[in-house]
C-alpha cells in the first residue's frame, strides 16, 4: 500500500462494493426508522428496506431533491434526536428557504477524515501551512477545510473570505504552502498580487484545492501559471456532507476520485431518472452511506457530468463538472451552459476570466450579451484591438454554440469581484 493512503483507497473492487452494500442496508434502515418523509416515500415507492440486497436495487427507491429539503425545514430530515446533533450548516436561501444539514460528532469526525484523504491526495502532508479562503459560517467550506487541514496535522490558517489585500499580505508573511478557495477568488487573489506590484509566483504556495463552483480546465491553466502552483478539484456539496465528497489526485488531475466507502454516486438521465451506465454523461445522484445526523437516499446533485473508472485510486472518478441540469440556460431554443461560455473566453489570450453573461429579452427574442475583460497587461489595447477581440469570441460563440452574443470588452476592474462563489449570470427576461 502508497505511504499514507488509507487500505480502502487501494482495496479491490469487490471489497469496495461489499463495504458499499452492507452500509446501505443500515442507512435504508436509519432513514426509514426516524425519518418521517423516507418512511412515506418509500412506502408511495412500494419499496422497503429490505427489499435491497445488492447495489442494483437501490434504483428502486426514490429520489431525495433539495425541494424536499426545504419542504422539511428546518429539522425535519434529521434522522437523530435534536440534542444529538453538534452542529448545522446551511445554504444561503437565496432561491427560498435555506437547505439546512446537520452533524452528530461522529459525522463531524469522519467529514475531518475526508477533507483530510482530500489534502493528502492533493499533495500536502502534515506540517504543511494551508491558508483557508473558503467563507466560514453557515456555509461549509471554510469549516470543513479547516477540520481536515487539523486533522491531517496542517497548519490553519482561517483567512475566510473577503479582504483580498490582506490575503496577499498573510500569504506573503505566513508563507502557507496550500490555499483552499474557490477558484474564482484564487484569480482575484491573484489580481491584486499584480495591483501591488507582487508577483504572485514568488509566494511559497505550491497547491491549490479549488472546489465549490464549476470551473474549467482552462480556468485551472490561468491559475497555474499565475501562481506556479499545481491546482487540485475538490469537489462536494453540502446537502451530502460538504466539500470533501471527491477530490483529485495530484499525480494524476484527472478528475475528482470519489470516497466511494462513504458516498454512493449514481449517473441518471436528468429527464427520466433512468440510471445510465457507467461513463454515459448525465446528473450526479448521491447516497451517504456513513451520514448518522442527516443522511440522503439518492439525492439529486442536478450536477452534469459523467462516472469515469478508476486511475489513481481504487475508486472511481467524476469528470469534469459541465454545468448544472438547473443553471443551463436556454436562449432562442439553444440550450446553453455557462461554463461553454467560459471557455471559448479562456482560449482569448487577451481575455482575463472575468466575465458575466446578461440575458434580457429584445421584443419577442433573447437577447444574449457577455461582459468580458481585458487582461491587466493588455489594458492600455487600442480601440481597434479590443473590437477584433469581441468580434474574434462573437465569431467562436456563434460557431460552436450556435447563437449570437453581443461582446462587450470592459475596462480592468470593470466585472465585480466575488468573495466566494462568483456570480456568473444575470438573467432579466421577464418570468
Amino acid at each position: 500500500m502508497n505511504k499514507g493512503l488509507h487500505a480502502i483507497e487501494t482495496a479491490s473492487r469487490d471489497e469496495i462494493v461489499a463495504l458499499q452494500t452492507e452500509r446501505l442496508k443500515w442507512t435504508l434502515k436509519h432513514v426509514y426508522n426516524n425519518v418521517p418523509h423516507y418512511r412515506a416515500s418509500f412506502d408511495a415507492a412500494g419499496v422497503h428496506p429490505e427489499d435491497f440486497r445488492t447495489l442494483a436495487d437501490l434504483a428502486r427507491f426514490p429520489f431525495t431533491t433539495k425541494q424536499d429539503l426545504r419542504d422539511n425545514y428546518p429539522y425535519g430530515m434529521f434522522a437523530v434526536p435534536r440534542e444529538d446533533v453538534v452542529r448545522i450548516h446551511a445554504s444561503s436561501g437565496t432561491t427560498g428557504k435555506p437547505t439546512v444539514v446537520g452533524y452528530t460528532q461522529r459525522d463531524i469526525d469522519t467529514w475531518a477524515d475526508l477533507i483530510a484523504r482530500s489534502i493528502h491526495a492533493s499533495g500536502g502532508r502534515k506540517g504543511d501551512i494551508v491558508h483557508v479562503a473558503y467563507g466560514y459560517g453557515l456555509f461549509t467550506g471554510g469549516l470543513g477545510a479547516h477540520y481536515g487541514a487539523e486533522k491531517l496535522g496542517c497548519t490553519v490558517i482561517p483567512m475566510s473570505g473577503g479582504q483580498t489585500e490582506k490575503q496577499v499580505q498573510l500569504i506573503c508573511d505566513f508563507q502557507p504552502s496550500i490555499i483552499m478557495v474557490t477558484p474564482s477568488y484564487m484569480l482575484n487573489i491573484a489580481d491584486e498580487f499584480r495591483r501591488q506590484g507582487i508577483d504572485p509566483r514568488s509566494t511559497k504556495l505550491r497547491i491549490g484545492i479549488h472546489g465549490a463552483e464549476p470551473w474549467t480546465d482552462a480556468m485551472r491553466g490561468e491559475i497555474e501559471a499565475a501562481f506556479g502552483i499545481d491546482a487540485i478539484d475538490i469537489y462536494g456539496l453540502s446537502e451530502v456532507i460538504g466539500p470533501g465528497v471527491a477530490n483529485e489526485c495530484a499525480e494524476t488531475k484527472d478528475g475528482p476520485v470519489i470516497w466511494e466507502d462513504h458516498f454512493y454516486p449514481e449517473i441518471i438521465d436528468p429527464n427520466t431518472g433512468e440510471v445510465l451506465p457507467e461513463g454515459s454523461q448525465g446528473e450526479l445522484v448521491f447516497t451517504s452511506l456513513t451520514k448518522e445526523a442527516m443522511p440522503v437516499i439518492r439525492y439529486r446533485t442536478r450536477d452534469l457530468t459523467a462516472l469515469l473508472p478508476p486511475t489513481a485510486r481504487s475508486m472511481r472518478r467524476v469528470g469534469k463538472i459541465t454545468g448544472r441540469s438547473d443553471d443551463m440556460l436556454i436562449i432562442r431554443g439553444v440550450n446553453v451552459f455557462p461554463s461553454q461560455i467560459e471557455e471559448l473566453i479562456l482560449k482569448q489570450p487577451k481575455l482575463s476570466p472575468h466575465y458575466v453573461i446578461e440575458l434580457s429579452r429584445d421584443g419577442h427574442l433573447d437577447s444574449l450579451k457577455v461582459n468580458v475583460e481585458m487582461k491587466a497587461e493588455f489594458q492600455f489595447a487600442s480601440c481597434a484591438e479590443k473590437e477584433f477581440v469581441a468580434h474574434d469570441l462573437q465569431h467562436h460563440i456563434k460557431s460552436y454554440i450556435g447563437i449570437s452574443a453581443r461582446i462587450d470588452v470592459v475596462e480592468v476592474g470593470g466585472i465585480e469581484r466575488s468573495l466566494g462563489k462568483a456570480k456568473r449570470v444575470i438573467d432579466k427576461r421577464p418570468l
